[in-house]
């Protein structure tokens, strides 16, 4: 046998192994054995309090996807308290996932995508999210970018973020109590003390763990206290702590709490949705969109209106307020992208995920007009997290010229003075994760006025100053001081 051929023979035959082995083990096209295409199971991770019919919807969502783009998909829902701690557990322990939730303010968008959580997905939006591009407002794709890239895909929502006080109008109604002249903190109280007085067994001041008192200041890193100032001239970071206006706010705060006002498990509750379905709560604060009271009232059933507690500011937080990403361990990157671009541009699919089941969650009553059923109760979910809201339904009373509206407050937004900058705490991630456990510790007990400031404050900063404060603070100012001399 000549040998030179019989070794020919031998690299062809293993050529044609490693190339059928390599074509089984390749998931980019997901072909089955027989050339089609597999379908791709996309697992979506989001934030909110657990929806008693989220399986039954998915299943709707997912016979809608299979047939439009070969996808079908598996929510699962971590509670708002939750999100943060379990989605740092599930990133680092590698679980299975395609889609998450991110934001500012949950499972730090900016921070995740220096940490490697994210794709970075400008290849993949271009090739497969062109709807997305031509449809959501281009101020969140441009404040989304870490570094000059996109790693998630916004919702196409309010843009500035602004703060207002929320009340069950029913109350207002009752003890004939005026809001017109409701702003600050301190401007509450009159309100609260007729309600507490009278209703004994209505929460006054509704709030969870996550509650922080509003100043003018716009946070590098949401709810850690690094700040600047909203009229600043000279771009001063300091610690939020430490400012006359949070001492003042978390004074007030600590009067309502021995008031009453405020719900001695403040501190430790996830969330308030149970509180607020339930109408057991005269006021708290939340972000506002325009015609936002309607939108309250609709999900509530009974009446929910507001006044501003801030001005509308364009920040880092309202921009990168709801991010869906891409996990840097998808099976199914390709197909997690068509996924979001149908999202953010099919109404049918966007009002599925939104709403729920027609019939069963809701019903229309007009082609972009619907109101909810009483089993919305079992399906209650976060619309600002869920993609394109300017696909959704109109609710019963809201205008025709809805979104028009929200394109005018959008517009009229007012730029934080830091927008755009982005901390890369990559130089300081041991003083980081240290001023994140001392957060944890002391943070939401002072924010609702569970303990004494005058007590605790001054143990907390010393506390926040050990882990190593001063330096986060000093490499931040000198980035800030950079990127403020770069855009001069």
């Amino acid at each position: 046998m000549n040998k030179g051929k019989g070794r020919l023979a031998l690299i062809a035959a293993m050529l044609a192994i490693v190339l059928v082995v390599g074509a089984c083990g390749n998931n980019g096209g997901n072909e089955s054995a027989d050339g089609a295409e597999e379908t791709a199971e996309l697992i979506w991770y989001t934030i909110g309090t657990p929806q008693k019919d989220v399986t039954a919807v998915m299943d709707q969502v997912s016979a809608y996807t299979k047939e439009k783009i070969n996808a079908t998909v598996t929510m699962k829902m971590i509670d708002w308290g939750d999100y943060q701690q379990k989605m740092q557990v599930n990133v680092a322990s590698g679980e299975p996932m395609d889609i998450i939730f991110t934001s500012a303010g949950g499972f730090d968008y900016v921070q995740n995508v220096r940490k490697g959580a994210f794709l970075q997905i400008d290849e993949l939006l271009t090739e497969y999210g062109q709807g997305i591009v031509d449809t959501i407002d281009p101020g969140f794709l441009e404040g989304s970018k870490v570094d000059g890239h996109n790693y998630g895909i916004p919702a196409n929502k309010e843009l500035p973020q602004q703060e207002v006080w929320r009340f069950n109008q029913n109350l207002l109604d009752k003890y004939d109590l005026d809001i017109g002249k409701v702003r600050s903190l301190e401007s509450l109280e009159p309100l609260m003390a007729t309600i507490k007085a009278n209703e004994p067994n209505v929460t006054v001041f509704g709030m969870d763990k996550n509650h922080v008192p509003y100043v003018p200041y716009d946070y590098l890193i949401t709810n850690l206290p690094m700040a600047v100032k909203l009229d600043t001239d000279d771009y001063k970071i300091v610690n939020i702590l430490e400012t006359d206006e949070m001492k003042q706010a978390l004074a007030t705060m600590r009067k309502y709490y021995q008031a009453g006002y405020i719900s001695p498990e403040a501190a430790t509750v996830g969330s308030t949705s149970d509180l607020t379905l339930s109408g057991n709560w005269f006021v708290d604060r939340a972000q506002t969109q325009p015609l936002a009271d309607n939108q309250w009232s609709a999900t509530y059933g009974y009446p929910v209106v507001s006044t501003p507690a801030s001005d509308a500011i364009i920040t880092n937080t309202s921009v990168q307020g709801s991010i869906m990403a891409i996990t840097a361990n998808s099976e199914y990157p390709e197909k997690a992208m068509e996924f979001l671009n149908l999202l953010n541009t099919d109404p049918v699919l966007r009002n599925m995920v939104d709403s729920g089941i027609e019939g069963t969650h809701y019903e229309k009553i007009d082609d972009n007009r619907m109101r909810n059923l009483p089993e919305a109760k079992n399906y209650d979910m976060p619309s600002y997290s869920l993609g394109n809201n300017m696909l959704l339904n109109l609710n019963e009373n809201d205008p025709d010229n809805k979104w028009d509206v929200f394109k005018e407050f959008n517009a009229e937004g007012v730029a934080s003075p830091i927008l755009g900058f982005n901390f890369d705490s990559a130089n300081v991630s041991t003083q980081m994760a240290a001023i994140q456990n001392v957060k944890e510790q002391y943070w939401s007990a002072l924010m609702t006025g569970t303990v004494d400031p005058d007590e605790y404050l001054p143990t907390a900063l010393e506390a926040f100053k050990q882990a190593g404060m001063d330096e986060v603070i000093t490499e931040a100012q000198a980035q800030l001081d950079e990127w403020v001399a770069e855009a001069k």
